[in-house]
């Protein structure tokens, strides 16, 4: 299995399809699976950059557009999918090409983390504290019984706070013990991580946002409006998505969503280079050098 990360922003989905070619060159047929939570959902294209079909270029796509925006996307129900899809691949003699730049989704795959069950009830009961209270009160409540989790979520990721404390409670164990701090791969898996300096890396997620804008962003999220995006967990908060949506209620201009979802981005992109830094044996490539094909190949 070959597994593509980095930041959003550095051609990780450009990497992929130029790779998936080179394989196909050399005999090895090469399938894609989606390690991007939010590229799960219908009709969230333009503000996850999301490929269209018809630029897949032949390749085999998985696990793009299973979700409606009411569901939520959660690990635990991603981890069986994205294994089975993998388990597929193998056995028809083609080389999987996991793609993403969610942290954990991609970890679920490539390393033997658990993912304890969700209790409706008691996620309710953290949900309603945490819209009432803040995620402060739930960051110090997971310092007292998780510090380790607690300095890694930080203290204003709700959702994941929220989680944290739900494991906590039902299994009696720090997050840690679920996801260890060394994992153990669930298969041979080559890394390959894409890097830019950060102030390009800056530059190019600053235009990359205006252009969500330019490209019809608020079309497409009043378009999800009645399909119930506003209902959806995961899917209203998703950076971009919920900016929009301030907008589209007069919360705020335009200039603010942008600049708001500018400042989200980076700071999302800041934490993926930190998760993905502590994978063991990756290769990291220059996002832009022109012979990064190559370069990539040369490591498989």
């Amino acid at each position: 299995m070959v597994a593509i990360v980095g930041p959003t922003g550095t051609g990780k989905t450009e990497l992929s399809l130029n790779l998936a070619e080179g394989l196909r060159a050399a005999g090895r047929p090469a399938e894609v699976v989606n390690a991007d939570a939010m590229q799960l959902y219908r009709g969230m294209d333009v503000g996850t950059a999301k490929l269209p079909q018809a630029e897949w270029r032949g390749i085999p796509h998985h696990l793009f557009d299973v979700l409606d925006v009411t569901d939520e996307a959660t690990v635990a129900r991603y981890q069986p999918a994205a294994r089975r899809t993998v388990e597929e691949i193998l056995a028809r003699g083609a080389v999987p090409i996991l793609v993403g730049g969610s942290g954990l989704y991609v970890s679920s795959v490539i390393f033997d983390f658990r993912f304890p069950g969700t209790d409706a009830a008691l996620r309710q009961s953290l949900e309603t504290e945490l819209t009432e209270r803040g995620p402060g009160l739930l960051h110090r409540r997971l310092l007292a019984i998780d510090p380790a989790a607690a300095a890694s979520i930080g203290p204003s990721n709700g959702r994941r706070l929220v989680r944290a404390l739900e494991v906590v409670a039902l299994t009696g164990e720090p997050v840690s013990a679920s996801l260890p701090e060394t994992p153990v791969p669930w298969r041979p898996t080559t890394v390959l991580g894409l890097t830019a300096p950060r102030d390009e890396l800056t530059a190019r997620l600053d235009a990359r946002v205006e252009r969500m804008w330019a490209d019809g962003l608020l079309d497409e999220v009043s378009a999800l409006i009645p399909r119930g995006l506003e209902r959806g967990v995961t899917a209203s908060r998703a950076i971009g998505y919920a900016q929009a949506l301030a907008e589209l209620r007069g919360e705020v201009d335009r200039a603010e969503a942008i600049a708001k979802t500018q400042q989200l981005t980076r700071r999302y992109a800041r934490r993926q280079v930190s998760w993905f830094k502590r994978y063991p044996g990756i290769h990291w490539l220059a996002y832009d050098d022109p012979n990064l094909t190559v370069a990539a190949l040369d490591r498989l």
